[in-house]
């Protein structure tokens, strides 16, 4: 059980952030600046996130070295830092405290009453970003913690006034767990993250211990269509609201259909019919949209208001990102890295496409590729020609395990036509003359491929 509370801290406590320029942990540290902490952070290199930082009043060293920590109150790591790590040797060694990310997100959420948690194996940030819109409307003065750059809120994270918080809930590692929501959301379950969990059923078990959370006094919102996430919810306290296209669901449209290739939906409420016309599409963004009225049933916010939320809504960046057109060839740039998730934005960009559509995918850790091998194979029917990149490593290691080049055999053995990027400065050369009026380029994955698309709108 999570016992840290920020609240504990000492006034003007200095407090360390170990890798402070993530989307999260940046995030975490404005919020820490504004209750008058001081602030330190690490990181290996320079971005816009550490500039904003820095101009907030926050003092960010490049690289990491045991001095960085020296005079720390409190040392905050994220699940990526390993044991070896100069800063956090540092702080053990000279008894600082030190807790990993989601203890202190945990710890942070204790000073809300409402606090508004979005899980998921898909689409966390792009449902959270929608939602953000959503309570925005509905002017309760929101503090937003978001894994994206929302425009709407100038950046990856809001400070409000009020009660109100809303963030992603990451299941990696188990670290929703130490959350404290009075709302929690379940938009699907599925098999990822398998260098960490053991298999679905231990995914699903995980997922039901979160959902237990809320107790008596809270709320799960969960998708009903989804049976995994149906499975995650029969121990929980909670009051529970369905969401999904089916019509056994509490909150489920009457009828759906597009509109100047946009999303729209019609739901029955009490107060009578309710039209919505979303500014995205696919199936998937229908879904966000409903686990956003679901949420709004349970904290009384009126349908009206849920609408125009998500009416304004138009996406967070690196979730189907409008980058550009060459030659009237759209280019889109997309975070999707996980089979399911390449399937739902292919099928968004099939619906709109008028010629090609064309991709290019990196994929993301050398673990979820080679134990969803399969899955990945199968996950580009709606791609007229796939170009896969080699496998950005992130957390990992490269083994020999597994080679972007076995999952373009195995994509070719399928039907798909899928070759091998050499480098994105040679894809993208090629890419420049081939696309044509129509068509759309995805850029896809979670690691740097927007890279690709930058280089050839340049």
């Amino acid at each position: 059980m999570n016992d840290f509370y920020i609240s504990n801290l000492k006034k003007n406590a200095k407090i360390h952030f170990i890798g402070i320029g993530g989307i999260s942990m940046s995030g975490l540290a404005h919020i820490c600046l504004k209750e008058g902490f001081c602030v330190t952070g690490s990181d290996s290199g320079s971005s816009p996130i550490l500039n904003r930082l820095e101009k907030a009043g926050a003092t960010i060293y490049k690289g990491h070295d045991a001095q960085n920590c020296v005079g720390a109150d409190l040392v905050v790591y994220t699940a990526a830092i390993k044991d070896d790590n100069p800063e956090l040797v540092y702080a053990r060694e000279n008894n600082i405290q030190n807790i990993e990310r989601s203890i202190f997100l945990g710890g942070v959420m204790r000073d809300y009453s409402d606090c508004v948690c979005i899980a998921g194996t898909h689409g966390k940030t792009t449902t959270t970003s929608m939602m953000s819109h959503v309570l925005l409307a509905h002017d309760c003065d929101p503090t937003i913690l978001i894994g994206g750059e929302l425009d709407e809120i100038g950046g990856n994270y809001r400070l409000g006034k009020s009660g109100c918080f809303l963030t992603e809930a990451c299941e990696y590692h188990s670290s929703f767990l130490e959350f404290f929501p009075k709302y929690a959301v379940i938009t699907n379950v599925d098999a990822d993250h398998l260098d960490y969990f053991r298999d679905l059923d231990h995914i699903k078990e995980t997922f039901a211990q979160y959902a237990a959370l809320p107790g008596k006094d809270g709320f799960v919102l969960v998708c009903g269509d989804d049976e995994n996430a149906m499975d995650c919810i029969t121990k929980t306290d909670a009051t529970v609201i369905t969401f999904g296209i089916d019509a056994k669901n509490d909150i489920h449209p009457c009828a759906v259909y597009t509109k100047q290739q946009q999303m729209c939906f019609e739901l029955e409420t009490e107060a009578g019919p309710l039209s919505v016309q979303l500014q995205v599409a696919g199936k998937h963004n229908l879904l966000n949209a409903l686990a956003c009225f679901a949420v709004g049933k349970a904290m009384g916010i009126a349908p009206e208001t849920v609408k125009r939320g998500v009416e304004s809504f138009t996406m967070v960046h690196r979730r189907f990102e409008r980058k550009g057109m060459l030659n009237g060839a759209l280019i889109v740039d997309d975070y999707a890295h996980h089979p399911t998730e390449i399937m739902c934005t292919l099928q968004a960009a099939k619906s709109i496409a008028e010629g090609r559509v064309v991709v290019a995918f990196q994929p993301h850790t050398y673990t979820r590729t080679y134990t969803l091998l399969t899955e990945f194979s199968k996950g580009f029917y709606d791609a007229d020609e796939v170009l896969v990149f080699d496998i950005y490593a992130a957390r990992e290691k490269d083994t020999g395990l597994i080679h972007a080049r076995d999952l373009v055999q195995k994509l070719q053995a399928n039907g798909i036509n899928a070759s091998y990027a050499e480098s994105f400065e040679s894809a993208a050369n090629a890419l420049k003359s081939q696309l044509k009026a129509g068509d759309i380029l995805l850029t896809m994955g979670a690691g740097n491929i927007f890279k690709v698309g930058e280089m050839i709108l340049e």
